[in-house]
């Protein structure tokens, strides 16, 4: 019985040469992209990235205005309670959830880390309500290691455009991870996500202020001459 053929990598559909193109042009958008939530240390980002799963940063950001001038430490978070924090996050989805992650996870920081975040993903996808995107993000954004957070806008403009096709959002990690030049890697997440966010938007992409239209293998772009983008495209 013959051996099973072993699969196939996945691969983008830009060349070497277009990639690095297309994040030449989003860098010279965008220099120093960050994310849009809004933080002051590490446990701040990494309480923020839990509250913002199905949720926009802005809802989040109107939250923690609130809830971070009163409690911004493990040792606050703890203090409130599940009962105590569920009112500052009450407008934000899921909230009886996430208080629940959020406080335990606070206790488990003081508990196994003398309440601080972690450095390295093992410790932070051990933490309640912690999964690898958001592992990621704290990573990128509070310790500046070149990680990848697929979300629902990256996943989409690295199909749409061809720069990492993949069936899920680990397989467009994995391939965004080998095909993006290490001199973009650390910002390439930003670029990607506030890229989809006001440019490759998800019903109707606006093809004709995207800067890197002509780079992009989507078919069905949207009609309408091309313009000069006078906002960062991410």
């Amino acid at each position: 019985m013959p051996a099973p053929k072993a699969k196939r990598p996945a691969r983008s559909k830009l060349s070497r040469a277009e990639i690095a193109e297309m994040f030449a042009r989003l860098k010279s958008l965008n220099p120093k992209p960050t994310t849009e939530l809004e933080f002051s240390s590490p446990y701040e980002l990494l309480v923020a990235v839990t509250l913002s799963a199905q949720a926009t940063d802005v809802g989040v950001n109107k939250a923690t205005r609130k809830l971070f001038p009163v409690a911004n430490t493990p040792a606050r978070i703890a203090a409130l309670g599940v009962d105590g924090l569920k009112p500052y996050i009450a407008t934000i989805g899921l909230f009886n959830t996430k208080a629940a992650n959020v406080v335990a996870m606070a206790h488990q920081l003081i508990e196994h880390h003398g309440g601080e975040v972690p450095r390295d993903r093992a410790s932070l996808e051990a933490l309640p309500g912690v999964g690898r995107k958001t592992a990621n993000v704290v990573l990128n954004t509070a310790f500046g290691e070149p990680t990848m957070a697929v979300d629902t806008h990256i996943f989409r403009v690295s199909n749409r455009t061809g720069l990492a096709p993949g069936k899920n959002v680990r397989e467009v990690e994995d391939l965004l991870v080998r095909v993006i030049p290490a001199e973009y890697l650390h910002d390439a997440h930003h670029w990607l996500i506030l890229h989809g966010r006001y440019v490759c938007k998800a019903r109707v992409p606006d093809c004709p202020h995207c800067a890197i239209r002509d780079i992009c293998r989507y078919r069905d772009k949207t009609p309408g001459e091309p313009v000069p983008a006078t906002r960062a495209a991410g």
